[in-house]
């Protein structure tokens, strides 16, 4: 059964009362999901290297395919600019 309060505490009431409001600063949902264009491929990888991913990735909670498309992603946005 939920407790309701009917007559909060004074505490309480001035700490809501002295609330400041705060700014929405977060991106909006369509913007924290990136979805660019995929392509499959094929490729030969070290298996070193899979090893890697494929641990980070379980520490993370992710997708090792995802961890290595994103570092690839980095690397290319890098060297494209300079």
């Amino acid at each position: 059964m939920k407790n309701i309060y009917n007559d909060p505490e004074k505490s309480v009431m001035d700490a809501l009362d002295s609330a400041v409001v705060v700014e929405d600063f977060l991106p909006s949902p369509a913007e924290l999901v990136r979805k660019t264009a995929k392509e499959k491929i094929t490729i030969s990888i070290d298996s070193d290297c899979i090893k890697f991913f494929k641990m980070e990735a379980e520490k993370h909670n992710t997708k090792y395919q995802t961890m290595m498309n994103e570092v690839l992603s980095q690397y290319a946005k890098h060297y494209a600019t300079v």
